[in-house]
């Protein structure tokens, strides 16, 4: 179970943070509660480039100017990278130095990065993680024991509004390992994710397989897909598919990691 208290000790020891902000419930519960903790000595910085979604980018700005947090941004240039535009099954350490070169010189001397991992995301593959750690970045979420349950009731609890945020991650994530990750690759996972957006799915990610999309969303919500089934198509396609696939499993976080245990 997630403690609070031990989490506002850790932060406090550490005295200054930059928290990565990408306002998810995570990161967006780290930057509250360090800016409740440390005050000035909190700043949340959200990291732009072509892998963040538009709308998650408006977000960041709407809660750091609804919370009043020390809000900035950089930009960062994952795709100047060839290992992370090769997009290997180690594309995320490529991602997580890139934002550590951007971050760690906006830590004030003896602070440090801060990143919203929880415990339930150290059972995944995650080598962003490993390379994060690394350049020094630190887990406060992990060290005070949350879960993603835990973020989320506290979170409740706190009144944040990011409770129930649908899970969101980095649009590069959307596409199958080996295929290039590209300024027109991610502009096309953008375009009909937020399509599908409009049409009222939340909980949603499109996965990209070169002409091929293939859609997950909430078990609950397929019906609604094939319901909807022009306008899905309308949207899918004007972001540039030829052929729309529906996933009968439905949304499940880091689903194209399931070929790592295949290989």
């Amino acid at each position: 179970m997630g403690d609070l208290a031990a989490l506002r000790s850790r932060l406090s020891d550490l005295d200054s943070v930059v928290v990565a902000f990408s306002g998810g419930a995570d990161s967006a519960f780290l930057a509250w509660v360090a800016h409740d903790t440390l005050g000035e000595g909190a700043r949340a910085v959200t990291a732009v480039s072509p892998s963040l979604a538009p709308e998650e980018l408006a977000d960041c700005e709407a809660l750091a100017e609804e919370w009043g947090l020390h809000w900035t941004t950089v930009a960062t240039d994952e795709l100047a990278r060839p290992d992370y535009v090769t997009n290997g099954v180690d594309r995320c350490a490529h991602c997580k130095t890139e934002l550590m070169d951007a971050l760690a010189p906006l830590a004030a001397a003896g602070g440090a990065v801060v990143l919203g991992v929880n415990v339930d995301d150290l059972g995944d593959h995650r080598p962003g993680q490993e390379a994060a750690a690394s350049r020094g970045a630190v887990f406060p979420l992990v060290e005070a024991g949350f879960t993603k349950a835990d973020v989320r009731a506290e979170s409740h609890r706190l009144g944040l509004r990011t409770w129930d945020k649908p899970a969101a991650a980095c649009l590069a994530s959307r596409v199958a390992y080996g295929t290039p990750v590209t300024l027109g690759v991610l502009d096309s996972v953008a375009r009909a994710e937020s399509g599908l957006r409009r049409l009222g799915f939340g909980q949603l990610r499109v996965r990209h397989y070169g002409d091929l999309a293939r859609i997950e969303v909430e078990p609950d919500r397929l019906a609604a897909v094939l319901e909807a089934r022009a306008e899905v198509l309308a949207a899918v396609k004007a972001a540039g598919y030829t052929y729309v696939t529906l996933d009968l499993e439905g949304f499940r976080s880091g689903s194209m990691n399931a070929v790592l245990g295949e290989r």
